[in-house]
């Protein structure tokens, strides 16, 4: 679908000079929507506390640091 005002002569580039940079955000996400969140899973802190039983913990301990927790 094309827009009415669209064309070869409409774009950023075009007119006024150079598009902002929340204005070129605002497109893309018209365009694309927000894909990505503002944080990523590893830099939230949403997970509940672990009420893990004495053995557990000593079992998760026990794992070499070369296979990973």
């Amino acid at each position: 679908m094309t827009h009415p005002d669209s064309g070869p002569d409409s774009g950023p580039a075009s007119g006024s000079g150079r598009e902002s940079d929340w204005e070129r955000r605002k497109r893309l996400a018209d365009v694309f929507g927000d894909v990505l969140p503002d944080t990523t899973s590893d830099e939230r802190d949403d997970a509940p506390p672990e009420k893990d039983s004495a053995t557990d913990r000593w079992l998760r301990e026990q794992v070499p640091p070369h296979h990973g927790a």
